[in-house]
């Protein structure tokens, strides 16, 4: 914490050289937050350096209530709802793509087929599957199920991101996950689980 403290000092002080510790002790966890929102990765990148663009503006306002991380995760939540709210890119996409343009399958759920070409077709179009129930979320839906599910935040942890009440983050998971079950329920027969 004292570190994290010195560091803030820094940043508010012009200290260039704290920006970059900055940056390269935060820029990961961030960056992947804005993947798993935004769905690909020029937008992740995109949302990531407006992220520390208004973080490092807006250092002075930074009260030290929680974590330097938990304020970064709101910043980049409240970035990507903005730029939900304005819908100037495709909301989800669960595909990254390669400099050649080619489609690289999600290794979570490639973990969970075996390799051969019929198994890969399958997980690919689970994949798109999802994507498509994902864009059915609102904004706040998908932010919190992606910070639950994704990020493996506890609900008080969304709560202060949010800053929302702990009921309201619950009803919203609550949403989100309905909306998913019933997006994805031809899936329930097909793993058995249909009742």
């Amino acid at each position: 914490m004292k570190a994290e403290a010195t560091l803030i000092d820094r940043l508010r002080n012009g200290d260039r050289f704290a920006f970059r510790e900055f940056m390269d002790g935060y820029q990961k966890q961030v960056y992947f937050m804005a993947l798993d929102l935004t769905g690909n990765h020029q937008d992740a990148e995109d949302l990531t350096q407006d992220v520390f663009i208004k973080a490092y503006r807006s250092m002075y306002k930074f009260r030290g209530d929680s974590k330097l991380s938990t304020w970064l995760y709101r910043i980049t939540v409240n970035g990507y709802l903005d730029i939900y709210r304005k819908k100037s890119f495709k909301i989800f996409n669960l595909f990254e793509r390669t400099p050649d343009n080619q489609r690289i399958v999600d290794e979570s759920i490639m973990q969970n087929f075996n390799v051969d070409p019929e198994r890969k077709t399958e997980a690919a179009l689970m994949q798109q599957h999802i994507a498509y129930a994902l864009k059915k979320l609102s904004g706040r839906e998908k932010s919190v199920f992606v910070m639950r599910h994704y990020q493996d935040l506890k609900l008080k942890e969304i709560s202060g991101i949010l800053k929302i009440a702990e009921g309201s983050v619950k009803s919203l998971l609550f949403r989100a996950i309905k909306k998913l079950q019933k997006e994805l329920a031809f899936y329930r027969k097909e793993f058995g689980l249909e009742d």
